[in-house]
């Protein structure tokens, strides 16, 4: 049976900033698959950021919130706790809500605060990891897609 990370607000889980949950029917249908096991996962809440939270950005190596606190310590820690999950449950593959500051791969907010979206997958090879990790608004899951991980995966964090 294989095992899937997932961004537990795809799911239906209110672990988002403003504490709602952005579930999407093509993952919530893959429930119904016998020869899967999804594996909700928020690395946010895994950092000890609280829900409801203020919304963060990536910017200049870190992650700041829309106060200008320095989160990148909750966000570095909630991506190992996520690994650790990941590999715990043997998981081949995750897939992650984009746009997001700990799960965005291919589309992430630019730091500014104005909905500005920017590429968010360079450097950020998942590197044996995880073997395939989609983005939910960029790829179908279950397709053949680059093997990109999100910010977190190429932080030095994977000591475990």
């Amino acid at each position: 049976m294989e095992k899937i990370l997932v961004s537990a607000c795809l799911l239906g889980l209110g672990c988002r900033y403003s504490g709602e949950q952005k579930s999407d029917g093509r993952i919530l249908g893959l429930l119904d698959r016998k020869d899967l096991v999804l594996i909700p996962v928020c690395p946010e809440q895994l950092g000890g950021l609280p829900t409801p939270r203020e919304p963060a950005e990536r910017r200049d190596g870190g992650v700041w919130d829309r106060g200008g606190q320095d989160v990148t310590e909750q966000f570095v820690k909630g991506a190992g706790e996520a690994l650790k999950l990941a590999r715990l449950y043997g998981c081949s593959q995750a897939i992650l809500k984009e746009r997001s500051p700990s799960c965005g791969s291919g589309k992430i907010y630019d730091g500014s605060f104005q909905g500005k979206v920017t590429d968010g997958r360079e450097g950020r090879l998942c590197a044996g990891r995880v073997n395939l990790c989609h983005g939910d608004e960029t790829r179908e899951p279950g397709g053949p897609n680059p093997s990109w991980f999100p910010f977190w995966a190429h932080r030095n964090v994977w000591h475990i």
